[in-house]
This record gives structure tokens, C-alpha cells and sequence, in this order.
């Protein structure tokens, strides 16, 4: 949420947001006045007029930053590789509002490749689960994963499943992740 540490910005064109938890997409117009409540993951989670709004990182300019960079995968890229990539992108999916990645949170039961029915590229299956059942965070977390895991070169298909069995709980988070939200 918004705080005296939280930094101002002036939208400078007019930018596509998710409103947070809800999941509704909104347009920002140019000249909206906000604060950076959070940049984790290459998103932002920007505090516009009473509410909360996610900034993709491919909209940086939108608000001054810079937009976050295409990834790539070295020439010949093994399923390890791919793997290895996935992961990564998996730590940067975050609860708009809690600053510790749904990796460290323990959210993530599975993360496999696959080779899709079509025969091209890499699918990747994802079981992950939320901190609650009735988070209204959910849609948009899957989302996140989603468009994270398709920003990778070959993976073509996704598979993202919300499941909430085994139920989470406390003890699914890292060290990490305890220290982060002081439950350490």
C-alpha cells in the first residue's frame, strides 16, 4: 500500500493496468498521477486514486522506467536450459501485494516441460496454489505465470492449473520467505 517511501510517478502516455486484486484492465490515461508501491518481477504495482494498479514491464516507459528486455536462450538450448529459464520466470511472478516471489512462497507444486501434441517447440505445465482459496488474486496470478512462461523463445504452449490440494500453509514457504514477511 501506499507510504512516504512510495515513489510519485506521472504517467507519460496512456498505458494498460490490471486493478488489483480484482483483475480488471484499465487505462491510465497520460498525465495520471500515481506512486510505485512495488517493482518486483519486472512489473510495477502502482497506487492510483484509493486503488492499485499493475504495470506490465513491457509498459516501463509508461511510467519512466525502462521497459523490461525480450529474453533469450543460447543457440541450441537444451530442455535444462528451457527448464532452467522457467524457473526463472517463475521467481518473478509476485502477489501484487506480498514482496516475495510465489516460488519462495512454496505456491509452486509443479513446473514441467512437455512436448506439445503439434510437435513444435516446448509446452510447460505449471500446479500451483494460493496462500487462501477465496484469494481474489488467483486469476491474475495465473495470468502472470502464463504470459512469463510465453515469453520464453520455443515454449509454445502453456498448461496452468490452480489447484488447491495439498492446501497451503506456512511451512511450504522457504527461509527466504520467512524472513521476507517476518514469520521467521
Amino acid at each position: 500500500m501506499y507510504s512516504r517511501s512510495s515513489e510519485p510517478v506521472r504517467f507519460e502516455r496512456d498505458c494498460a493496468a490490471v486493478l488489483v486484486p480484482q483483475g480488471d484492465e484499465v487505462t491510465l490515461p497520460a498525465g495520471t498521477v500515481g506512486y510505485i508501491t512495488q517493482a518486483l518481477g519486472g512489473s510495477w504495482t502502482v497506487f492510483v486514486e484509493g486503488n492499485l494498479m499493475r504495470i506490465a514491464g513491457k509498459d516501463g516507459d509508461a511510467i519512466g522506467k525502462p521497459p523490461v528486455e525480450p529474453l533469450a536462450l543460447p543457440e541450441g538450448a537444451t530442455d535444462e536450459d528451457v527448464e532452467r529459464v522457467v524457473w526463472e520466470q517463475l521467481r518473478t511472478c509476485f502477489d501484487p501485494e506480498i514482496p516475495v516471489n510465489i516460488v519462495e512462497l512454496g505456491l509452486v507444486y509443479l513446473a514441467e516441460l512437455y512436448r506439445p501434441e503439434s510437435g513444435e517447440g516446448r509446452g510447460v505445465r505449471v500446479r500451483m496454489t494460493l496462500t487462501a482459496p477465496g484469494c481474489g488474486m488467483g486469476d491474475i496470478l495465473v495470468s502472470d505465470v502464463r504470459s512469463k512462461l510465453e515469453q520464453i523463445p520455443t515454449v509454445t504452449e502453456t498448461d496452468i492449473e490452480l489447484v488447491f490440494d495439498p492446501p497451503w500453509n506456512q511451512t511450504m514457504m522457504s527461509d527466504v520467505a520467512k524472513l521476507e514477511t517476518g514469520m521467521f
